[in-house]
């Protein structure tokens, strides 16, 4: 079975690049332009096996919706990855300790996620 991503992010623009490269290494992409949406997803689709949460999103944020999806019992165990352009120092620590299981900042390292996600997949 191929691994699904999914990818919360309110900009189409970082949608459409992180499919474009997961796609080329044979995952599985869905997409949520925003928390609710992304939490909507993942409450309907079992076959989830990472989520990519942008941390900045207008209405609920990343920080939120990892704090929402660590309250429903069937998904608190799908690996959540911070991404984030803010790579101010203490971000990582902070998106760590909200519940992310590992952080990536923009713009992306394609082989330092793709590592990451064989780590949690």
């Amino acid at each position: 079975m191929t691994a699904k991503v999914l990818i919360i992010d309110d900009d189409n623009r970082n949608i459409f690049a992180l499919k474009a490269v997961l796609r080329a290494k044979g995952y599985l992409c869905l997409a949520a332009s925003g928390a609710e949406e992304g939490i909507d997803l993942l409450k309907q689709d079992e076959d989830i096996a990472v989520v990519l949460m942008d941390m900045m999103m207008p209405g609920m944020d990343g920080y939120q919706a990892m704090a929402e999806i660590g309250k429903i019992p069937e998904l608190k165990h799908i690996p959540v990855i911070a991404v984030t352009a803010q790579a101010m120092v203490g971000d990582k620590e902070r998106c760590l300790s909200a519940g992310a299981a590992a952080y990536v900042s923009k713009p992306i390292n394609v082989e330092e996620l793709t590592g990451l996600l064989k780590k949690y997949i």
